[in-house]
């Protein structure tokens, strides 16, 4: 399987990076055509964004607007130019929670090509 794909580098942001934007790096986990990393805004956060992260990535991926308008104040240069999607996901759910999972492959598909799941159950 020497095909040249082209990996799509997806960086995910929230507050705190323990819940939505590390599920939704661990939703990509393994898919040959992207890499995610994911972090937080917030100065405790797990993986704290930085302006690497931003460089990074070729798409990011924010839960809320909050996130988003943070990472634009905070980093405008390296937001110049970006694909920056606000998710709207709120802080309602826990890491893996299934409807996090449901939510996240609703609203990321219009954007990225998910693998078909059949869960269990």
């Amino acid at each position: 399987m020497s095909e040249a794909a082209e990996i799509t580098k997806l960086l995910f942001v929230c507050s705190r990076n323990r819940f939505r934007s590390l599920t939704a790096e661990k939703l990509f986990e393994g898919f040959p055509s992207y890499q995610a990393r994911s972090a937080g805004t917030q100065p405790d956060a797990r993986m704290v964004v930085t302006a690497g992260h931003l460089g990074w990535a070729d798409i990011i991926f924010c839960m809320e607007k909050s996130h988003l308008d943070r990472l634009r104040r905070k980093f405008p240069e390296e937001m110049q130019g970006k694909r920056a999607i606000c998710l709207h996901i709120p802080d309602d759910y826990t890491f893996m929670h299934p409807d996090l999972l449901d939510e996240l492959r609703a609203k990321l598909a219009p954007y990225v090509t998910l693998p078909d799941e059949n869960p269990e159950g």
